[in-house]
């Protein structure tokens, strides 16, 4: 039987005149209509939210806690439905849709045990001030569609276990788990705590002006996020940003190829590039290069083969949408006409690609100019530039673009040299010896044009609080 989907507002399950349909990345079959939510549903959305906000802000960190815990249960009592839809819309593989699902779970079960709590910040003979952790009220998520649910959750179990009511809004290319979700958590939370409304740009424009909303978390590219801060000022709004990530690898001479090669691998071509903290930029030392490009190859090639079968296990996928698809396309073919070294993949391996499907095969190019599109800009997809250092300092300035400021990683025998590296890398997060996978037990967020404030673990909270000093005289 075909699936069907709602906006919900206020616990109520909503149709619409007006719908449309995603295409399957894999098939490009077209998928189930999806109501688009009107202006009205929106303006109900918040009223809704609004009215629940005043009960919903008064319950105690252990009872969001324990209702966390519940909805944890729900996503794993419904996870096999919820994997079918994921990867449909998505294109992932069943193996990659569940790692989105268990995700999910983790998030919920983590928050379960984790919350901010109040705080001596001083005391002398005469006073004592405590720091408390407030709710901002209605918190607006707007979502992307590489990862739908796992991105989509850590906003809203980060909004209810700080005693915020929540309106998701997910990407419109991948939006129906996410509806499909909230639509089966309906009971667990008061009506108006959790709501879900499917549309566009315009629906996210109207989110981020609407003086009923408190705060916006978006994830997304550059250019869109400075709109949203812009337009987020005009109601003084709260504001997180979690923006692209040209995340540089650095490989140092002395690394340990053996587990270096499939880590950077995984790193770059897991989800076929479509990660945000993706190793994106790999530089490996000159008197290595030659021997990890080599080695690359071959384990890119055995490990991230196309599998056309949803079913099987594999890590790798078409891009998730034509519009990226396009892009990405744009870049294969740039490195063709600008006559690169692609030494695996490349717009014209035509071998082993579905006849359907946004699919492009795992690419690597050798050594390409500094100041090409595919190492300025964040490709997104599956091509990966490897390229050559021998100094230090030189490397760290390559490495530190303005919109690399994400993720980063570093891989060294000599954890000390690692250490110093990772210090003088421009990014939120640095990995070393692994790849780039953040947690959601460690603080998440961008710095220069990659974000604006951050999200995960407990020191995330605190964007989705307000912070209230209570000055008690002695």
């Amino acid at each position: 039987m075909q699936p069907q989907f709602y906006n919900i507002v206020n616990d109520e399950q909503r149709g619409s005149e007006q719908t449309h349909r995603v295409t399957d990345p894999r098939t490009e079959d077209e998928l189930w209509p999806c109501p688009i939510a009107t202006t009205q549903d929106f303006e109900d959305a918040v009223t809704a939210a609004q009215k629940a906000f005043v009960g919903w802000s008064k319950t105690t960190v252990p009872e969001r806690q324990a209702l966390l815990v519940k909805l944890a249960e729900n996503l794993q009592e419904h996870q096999n439905e919820l994997i079918d839809i994921l990867a449909k819309e998505s294109g992932k593989s069943k193996l990659m849709a569940s790692i989105d699902i268990q995700a999910s779970v983790a998030q919920c079960l983590y928050y379960s045990k984790t919350a901010l709590q109040d705080e001596v910040q001083y005391e002398d003979a005469t006073t004592k001030v405590v720091a408390t952790h407030i709710p901002l009220g209605v918190v607006g998520a707007i979502c992307p569609w590489n990862f739908p649910l796992i991105l989509s959750n850590i906003k809203v179990v980060s909004s209810l276990v700080t005693g915020n009511c929540i309106i998701v809004k997910p990407s419109p290319f991948t939006p129906y788990a996410v509806m499909k979700w909230i639509e089966l958590a309906r009971g667990i939370l008061p009506p108006g705590v959790l709501q879900v409304l499917n549309g566009g740009a315009d629906l996210g424009a109207l989110m981020t002006i609407h003086p009923g909303i408190a705060k916006i978390s978006f994830t997304g590219t550059i250019a869109t996020g400075r709109r949203v801060m812009a337009s987020c000022a005009k109601t003084l709004k709260k504001v997180t940003l979690e923006l692209a990530g040209n995340d540089a690898c650095i490989v140092c001479a002395d690394a340990d190829l053996d587990k270096t090669i499939p880590s950077v691998a995984s790193g770059g071509f897991f989800n076929a590039g479509q990660v945000c903290v993706a190793s994106k930029r790999i530089y490996v030392h000159e008197s290595i290069y030659d021997e990890f490009l080599s080695r690359l190859v071959k384990e890119v090639e055995g490990s991230f083969s196309i599998t056309d079968d949803a079913t099987k296990p594999s890590l790798f996928g078409p891009l998730s949408n034509n519009v990226q698809f396009e892009t990405v396309k744009s870049i294969f073919e740039d490195c063709k006409t600008q006559g690169f070294n692609i030494v695996t993949g490349g717009i014209d391996k035509t071998d082993g690609l579905p006849g359907k499907g946004f699919w492009l095969p795992p690419t690597i190019v050798a050594n390409p100019p500094e100041d090409c599109y595919l190492v300025k800009e964040e490709q997104f997809g599956p091509i990966l530039p490897v390229l050559s250092w021998s100094d230090e300092d030189d490397v760290i300035a390559r490495s530190n673009l303005a919109n690399a400021g994400l993720g980063a990683s570093v891989y060294s025998r000599d954890l000390a040299q690692a250490e110093r590296i990772a210090r003088r890398l421009e990014a939120g997060g640095v990995w070393i010896n692994q790849a780039e996978r953040p947690n959601f037990g460690a603080f998440f967020g961008g710095i220069k044009d990659s974000g604006f404030g951050g999200e995960m673990g407990k020191q995330g909270l605190l964007s989705y609080s307000d912070t209230k000093c209570l000055h008690f005289a002695k």
